[in-house]
């Protein structure tokens, strides 16, 4: 009882008492986030050229926000791949060729084409009907043109597809393979409206087919998914 009343004198004083949950530290965190998702789409977008350096500093008052936040955020993408760390200077965009980005779509073929094909000889068509509005969503970003939005669409779609295999490593790698396949290459062309909307066409009649149970078309559709560019 007595301990109760102390508990409670503290409180009324102000002081912290083991009984209070330690106030949560969301603020930073979040603004690590929203940064870090910030620079993935310019990344995507084009906006972060490859072979060009940035300093976190500079990109903080672009976004409004101080240096540490940024840092932090680029410290990510280091470890994905994304940029480079250069001493006293910041972080290199990490320059890609088309090598690179056919190497991650037979790997990226290797590991989902098969399990797609199996869950489409497995999953009942009203669960695949249940991701109609993730295809849609592809649709509709591609019909805007937005990159970021769309390389967004895109991979929840497939992670979508995916997680219905059951198996929470193989939709992480795979998502980590797809994340890296959306970087730009050194001095490509720009993914055009067209060719996103050709990507999100390809969803849309993957989910068809699969709602259909239609097998034959299932298996051309995905491996021509995969001999594409960027889906």
């Amino acid at each position: 009882m007595g301990s109760d009343r102390s508990r409670e004198g503290a409180s009324a004083r102000g002081e912290h008492t083991h009984s209070e949950p330690p106030a949560p530290r969301v603020v930073r965190h979040s603004v690590r986030g929203q940064i870090l998702e910030a620079l993935r789409a310019a990344l995507v977008d084009g906006e972060l050229i490859p072979g060009q350096v940035y300093s976190a500093p500079a990109l903080g008052a672009r976004f409004g926000v101080s240096a540490t936040p940024v840092r932090e955020a680029m410290q990510q993408l280091a470890v994905e791949g994304a940029v480079e760390v250069v001493p006293n200077r910041g972080f290199r965009v990490s320059e890609r060729g088309p090598r690179e980005l056919a190497e991650l779509a037979e790997v990226r073929a290797l590991i989902e084409v098969p399990v797609m094909l199996r869950l489409a000889r497995t999953v009942p068509a009203e669960r695949w009907g249940a991701l109609r509005p993730l295809a849609d969503a592809t649709v509709a970003a591609a019909a805007v043109g937005d990159r970021a939005s769309y390389a967004e669409c895109d991979r929840a779609f497939h992670r979508a597809v995916l997680t219905l295999a059951g198996n929470d490593q193989l939709v992480a790698v795979a998502d980590e393979l797809h994340r890296r396949s959306q970087w730009p290459l050194v001095a490509g062309p720009a993914t055009r409206r067209a060719d996103l909307l050709a990507d999100a066409a390809e969803h849309t009649a993957l989910l068809d087919a699969l709602i259909a149970q239609d097998l034959a078309v299932v298996q051309a559709l995905v491996r021509e998914h995969f001999t594409g560019a960027d889906g």
